[in-house]
């Protein structure tokens, strides 16, 4: 399942390199065409309507990202596999906040679109 040898490792240095906020580490595992979404794609860079796309792109968000909440802290939660999907779920240690999901689809091991998702409430 999701085309990977190995998806646990791959899920251990996404949230390794984002616990150290690589943003190079990061990129590593992702293609050059990627297409990321995310809400807070939409408030860090606002032209972009949550849709981020290639990879200069993402470095460009994620570095800002990043830099807003120089403390912030990955550890991961939850992982599953789908064809060519992952699920990383993840949490901010030290943040009173819930688990968050990263939608991965990969294509020779790397990612070539991906969705950044956040938990809502069930009332």
């Amino acid at each position: 399942m999701s085309g990977l040898a190995d998806p646990a490792e791959f899920a251990r240095r996404w949230a390794a390199a984002f616990d150290a906020h690589d943003v190079e580490g990061v990129l590593e595992l992702f293609h050059d065409d990627v297409v990321f979404t995310s809400p807070l794609a939409a408030r860090v860079v606002t032209e972009s309507g949550g849709v981020i796309r290639g990879k200069a792109a993402l470095r460009d968000y994620w570095t800002a990202a990043l830099a807003e909440r120089p403390t912030l802290r990955f550890a991961l939660g939850s992982l599953q596999a789908g064809v060519d999907t992952l699920l990383i779920g993840f949490t901010h240690p030290g943040l009173d906040a819930p688990e968050r999901i990263d939608v991965l689809r990969l294509r020779d091991g790397k990612v070539f679109e991906g969705h950044g998702t956040y938990p809502l409430a069930l009332d």
